[in-house]
């Protein structure tokens, strides 16, 4: 990283032997950086438990365990009253029993009608034939009885073709009423098997090993909400609407915390960085982690210590603990880079004029403003570049008795990132 030194103009500089100045020398020391945040914990394996999805309207809870409780995968978390699907299923098995007997009763009626018309058939044939056999006599008849012969014949012959189509009609007849039933019997069966699944349902089993957390409901609210307002958990006898999210189960094993650091502080972590942890609703406990992600930087001012927008930065247990539950919130020290033999001067030397880092170099005749590049902050140390060792700086400003108006530099976070001229 280069360093750079800028003069700056100062007019009425102090004298340098005026106590009212006090001073310190550039130092090379060893620096641990060190990043200091808060966060989240949070589960990366959690399963929501919601009512069953069925059409009907709401469901009655008449089971539920209580938030906190352990429970391992199969273990029951969840009942809803199953009276409705109970009936149902009832209803259900009536409809389907109805329409196997009108199936069977559609066939033994199909089976006499065939019987019948086949009987219709041969007698219409044989009539046909005695026509026919009668006809062959016209030779030997009048000729009065001849026409009446083949006006029998004809005859004979139309009603066997009618007959025939009735016979056809009778059959797809007989096959429609019988398919009819047949799909009345299907439909039956089906929401009998539905209603022994919704049955099934009504019965809510936990997925996985983990920890119940109930849900707010929303519905006690009556839609109405207002700044400040907190809703009641689910309990047993609430209505709920198929599909709303009633618990979650979520897997303790499985804890990270969600955290955010500055832009200024985040070219100072990196993936699996050593992280310590202190959970504040387990005081004196200290846990260990270690960086698992870190999101890209958005840019930022490099002096400003908060600039407002943040990164995002995952960090993962590096051991489970019982203790630990999702929503509590921990203090994060990220441990950095070492830095051997690096150029600090006392935090308190670093200010700020014209959105500028600077210091306040002793020079013979005062103090001089110099401006230098501000690689890192420490909780009591600035790591520069730009100034030799063994250089004196100013603790305060020394412009304030001309009224030049610099400031001293604050920044919010305990580290700032490397800066751009």
């Amino acid at each position: 990283m280069a360093a750079w030194v800028q003069s700056c103009s100062v007019q009425g500089a102090m004298n340098p032997s005026d106590p009212s100045v006090p001073t310190a020398p550039v130092k090379q020391a060893n620096v641990q950086l060190e990043v200091n945040t808060t966060g989240e914990l949070r589960s990366t394996k959690t399963v929501m438990l919601v009512a069953p999805p069925i059409a009907g309207g709401s469901l009655q809870i008449i089971h539920l365990v209580k938030s906190g409780t352990e429970v391992k995968a199969g273990d029951p978390v969840i009942e809803f009253d199953p009276s409705q699907q109970e009936y149902n299923l009832t209803q259900n098995q009536s409809d389907y029993e109805q329409a196997e007997q009108e199936i069977v009763s559609a066939k033994d009626n199909a089976a006499v009608q065939a019987a019948q018309d086949q009987t219709a058939l041969l007698k219409a044939q044989f009539d046909v034939r005695q026509a026919e056999l009668q006809v062959g006599k016209n030779e030997l008849v009048s000729s009065i009885d001849a026409q009446k012969n083949q006006l029998a014949l004809d005859e004979a012959k139309r009603a066997l073709a009618q007959l025939q189509q009735d016979i056809q009609s009778h059959a797809a007849s007989g096959q429609a009423t019988i398919a009819l039933d047949e799909e009345k019997a299907h439909k039956a069966k089906l929401a009998e098997e539905q209603a022994q699944e919704n049955i099934k349902n009504m019965r809510v089993i936990s997925p996985i090993n983990g920890r119940v957390v109930i849900r707010q409901n929303e519905n006690a609210a009556g839609g109405l909400f207002f700044g400040g307002m907190t809703l009641p958990d689910f309990q047993e006898g609430d209505q709920v609407g198929p599909g709303n999210n009633v618990a979650d189960v979520v897997d303790m094993s499985h804890m990270e915390i969600a955290a955010k650091v500055n832009e200024s502080d985040r070219v100072n972590v990196k993936a699996d960085q050593p992280v310590d942890i202190y959970v504040d609703a387990l005081p004196g406990a200290t846990f260990q982690g270690k960086v698992k992600t870190i999101a890209g930087s958005a840019g930022g001012f490099f002096f400003d210590g908060d600039t407002g927008q943040k990164s995002d930065v995952t960090v993962q247990l590096e051991h489970p603990d019982s203790r630990l539950r999702p929503g509590f919130t921990a203090h994060l020290m990220i441990l950095g880079d070492r830095l051997d033999k690096a150029l600090t001067i006392p935090r308190e030397a670093v200010f700020e004029k014209d959105n500028k880092a600077i210091v306040y170099q002793k020079t013979g005749s005062g103090f001089e403003p110099k401006q230098i590049q501000v690689r890192f902050f420490t909780e009591g140390l600035a790591v520069i570049s730009g100034l030799p060792e063994g250089t004196q700086v100013a603790l305060i400003n020394p412009e304030q008795a001309t009224g030049a108006g610099s400031k001293a530099a604050a920044p919010a976070g305990p580290t700032v990132g490397p800066g751009k001229p």
